[in-house]
């Protein structure tokens, strides 16, 4: 299936119904007064969160929604039926925003949650409506209201709670399919990886939590560079980066900073998110090598670092019991503030 995480629509909600102009016509009431009704509202566009949804590859062939108008009112006071809304499943993660004004709309995370994006028109008023004491019988309705139209474009940010990050052929792809069940492109090249891979890996409780496999990042992403800056959208959900350095690479202190130096230009906030680094490939090098880079990382950070290798699984469970921890602490940090805000 097409990953696709980027798209524009356009939104269209139902016009009013017509008001009419009716009058009573009974036997016996020789004046029966006016009693045209008035029209019924239109329908609105409302967007809603799915779960069973990955991707925006719907809106790449389908632009255009509209909803039902409302119908015109009838005689004897009657009401015009009210044009049914229009339901539009997206994914869960989607950030939604006027296309002309760059306002954000709403953020649609939960599973059910929805977010009314043009409203439908007002039916117009019947001539009812307007009889009065000086105007017993007034000949006139009123139209109904056009209903909103707009542009949006949909962004999607992977709902995962730990983002794989890293320069290409880190071995990103490799870990995320030696964790989980998931498959991603595997080759002794760059940028094998072209759009975000999502694995759910289980926890000793039973539990999964969804890593996502963020295609590599190279110097100048962050302006539009290769591939990643497309994907880097997808980190801002994450809770905690783990961060895959390839030992085998020229200078893996260089590309540490390489990659920081991105997230830091792309958003600081999230060079402020709490990392795990993991240093891969540890079955290619000598192990002083790894013990001499390891030494100079803690240098520079202090964030946990650990040696893995992806391909002959070494490591792993370690890493993934640090990863489980740091979750947990971060969970508990979490409700900590939580109750410390209600208590002010």
């Amino acid at each position: 299936m097409q990953f696709i995480d980027l798209a524009e629509i356009e939104v269209e909600a139902g016009k009013g119904g017509d008001g009419i102009v009716a009058f009573r016509r009974e036997k016996y009431v020789p004046a029966g007064g006016p009693a045209g009704g008035n029209g019924g509202r239109g329908g609105s566009i409302i967007l809603v969160a799915v779960e069973n949804l990955q991707t925006l590859l719907d809106f790449k062939y389908a632009r255009h929604f509209k909803a039902e108008d409302g119908k015109r009112g009838g005689p004897n006071n009657r009401t015009g039926a009210a044009g049914s809304d229009r339901l539009i499943e997206v994914p869960c993660g989607t950030v939604v925003y006027d296309a002309d004004t760059g306002e954000q709309l709403g953020d649609l995370v939960s599973q059910g949650q929805t977010l009314c994006v043009a409203q439908g028109g007002k039916g117009g008023l019947g001539n009812k409506h307007f009889l009065s004491n000086s105007n017993r019988a007034p000949e006139y309705a009123l139209p109904g209201l056009p209903g909103e139209q707009r542009r949006l474009r949909l962004e999607l940010k992977l709902l995962a709670e730990v983002g794989i990050i890293g320069l290409p052929n880190a071995g990103k792809s490799t870990l995320i399919s030696a964790i989980s069940s998931a498959r991603p492109k595997i080759a002794d090249y760059p940028f094998t990886t072209l759009v975000p891979n999502l694995g759910v890996v289980r926890k000793p409780t039973g539990d999964g939590t969804v890593f996502a496999d963020i295609p590599g990042l190279i110097e100048g992403a962050s302006k539009g560079i290769g591939l990643g800056h497309e994907f880097l959208r997808h980190i801002e959900r994450t809770r905690l980066l783990l961060h895959l350095i390839d030992l085998t690479a020229a200078d893996p202190i260089a590309d540490y900073r390489t990659i920081r130096a991105e997230l830091a230009a792309y958003d600081r906030r999230l060079t402020e998110r709490l990392q795990i680094i993991a240093l891969n490939k540890i079955d290619a090098v000598e192990p002083e090598i790894a013990e001499n880079i390891s030494a100079e990382l803690k240098q520079l950070t202090s964030d946990p670092i650990l040696k893995i290798s992806a391909v002959a699984r070494t490591g792993l469970d370690t890493l993934l019991q640090v990863v489980w921890d740091t979750l947990e602490q971060l969970s508990i940090s979490t409700e900590g503030s939580l109750i410390e805000a209600d208590e002010e």
